[in-house]
């Protein structure tokens, strides 16, 4: 089966129109984790659709309760990068995959052994959330030379140089989350504010930009999706998996809708004012 690259998300000059598409977050370690992707790869938003798979890691900051209590216990239960790699193996067989991970595990495994490993099972992408600036020229060839790309999180706030570098050295897409708060969140949305995130990424680079935290709700997911070119929603299909497994399906079209449903305009390139 072959699939578009999720790292060419739907992009487009901004006088264009593009679709946005759909990711869905599933950490590895989780107790039947190739099942559910199993489940959940047919609800994915046809050839676009993608995978993002979590490396378990003890110290993972930026992620909510829920995330960090799969992450425990599948390190507790003895997770390795070899179980990491055949669950990328497994979800590459139906659909595209990025995989989301902190540095410390790359650092620990070895960036250049990790890229390969990550390209070899079938990975197309590999975000690090906590990337070190001194060590993002090198990931940044390192996964070029492995044939996979290096999409960055473009936390909010970021002064205008250090976000000039970011892009410089990101492929695939620039990650944009919606929320401040950690992976989880079930609170509004500063709809405006991830606007003006989303156009200052735009004025700096012409890779599409996918919003991810706190996308809660099918309802959230389609007020998110005109202002960029991907969604990910990771923790609600936890919870609904969590509820009754055979339900998450139906939850993952939903949100497939909420983004597909038509063609968005491409929000326009604007300059970056002074402060």
């Amino acid at each position: 089966m072959s699939h578009s690259s999720a790292t060419d998300l739907p992009s487009a000059p901004p006088s264009e129109s593009r679709r946005t598409t759909l990711g869905v977050f599933l950490p590895s370690g989780l107790p039947g984790v190739h099942q559910y992707i199993e489940a959940l790869a047919p609800a994915l938003p046809g050839q676009e659709g993608f995978f993002e798979i979590g490396i378990p890691h003890a110290e993972a900051v930026y992620d909510g309760p829920l995330i960090r209590a799969v992450y425990r216990q599948a390190l507790q239960e003895g997770a390795t990068m070899a179980d990491l790699l055949r669950t990328v193996e497994h979800a590459a067989a139906r659909a595209c995959v990025v995989v989301m991970s902190y540095w410390e595990p790359v650092r620990r495994y070895g960036p250049e052994r990790t890229a390969l490993a990550l390209a070899e099972a079938g990975a197309s992408g590999a975000m690090i959330v906590d990337l070190p600036d001194a060590d993002a020229a090198a990931w940044h060839e390192i996964a070029a030379r492995a044939g996979i790309t290096a999409p960055r999180f473009a936390a909010p706030g970021l002064p205008d140089a250090d976000l000039d570098l970011l892009a410089r050295l990101a492929s695939g897409w620039l990650y944009a989350p919606a929320s401040t708060a950690p992976t989880g969140y079930r609170g509004p949305l500063d709809l405006d504010g991830l606007e003006a995130s989303v156009r200052r990424l735009r004025s700096v680079t012409p890779l599409p930009v996918v919003a991810g935290v706190g996308i809660s709700t099918p309802a959230l997911a389609a007020a998110v999706s005109p202002v960029v070119d991907g969604i990910v929603v990771g923790s609600p299909v936890l919870r609904a998996l969590a509820a009754d497994p055979e339900e998450a399906p139906a939850l993952v079209e939903e949100f497939a809708r909420a983004v597909c449903v038509a063609e968005q305009p491409v929000l326009p390139v604007l300059p970056v004012l002074p402060v």
